[in-house]
């Protein structure tokens, strides 16, 4: 007998903004047709704001791997102190989630009662005495 096959996960949609520096001109159509021609990435180019809009799955691309892959064209990136924070709290909330998708889900106790269960068996309790018997019923 077949077992049925797992279900694909759900995607993880992330919407970003990649924003661009001042200099060089006209870089935003150029890295908006690059974006574009990548799999499974919507691009939405906003020339006006010096920046393109990005949605994709995470398992698919990361933020960091989009900017990698443009400066690496030639791209100039925003580098003000506000955009390189915000950039580094993506690539570091996007790097721990991509982590904790490869670790196993793993239950920290077999069920509610097992650990009360321990607890209980350890814990002295009731007419636990270390007094001999013979000493507790002598009259």
């Amino acid at each position: 007998m077949k077992r049925p096959a797992a279900p694909a996960p759900p995607p993880i949609r992330k919407q970003r903004t990649i924003v661009f520096a001042r200099l060089p001109p006209g870089q935003i159509p150029e890295a908006a047709a690059y974006l574009g021609s990548l799999e499974q990435l919507l691009v939405e180019p906003h020339e006006q704001q010096r920046e393109i809009a990005v949605a994709y799955d995470l398992r698919q691309h990361s933020l960091q791997e989009l900017e990698t892959s443009l400066e690496e064209r030639g791209h100039h990136l925003d580098n003000t102190l506000l955009s390189k924070m915000v950039r580094a709290l993506i690539h570091y909330v996007e790097e721990t989630q991509l982590h904790n998708l490869q670790t196993p889900a793993r239950p920290l106790k077999r069920s509610q009662s097992q650990a009360y269960t321990h607890a209980w068996e350890r814990h002295p309790h009731g007419d636990h005495d270390d007094t001999p018997p013979e000493w507790r019923e002598y009259k």
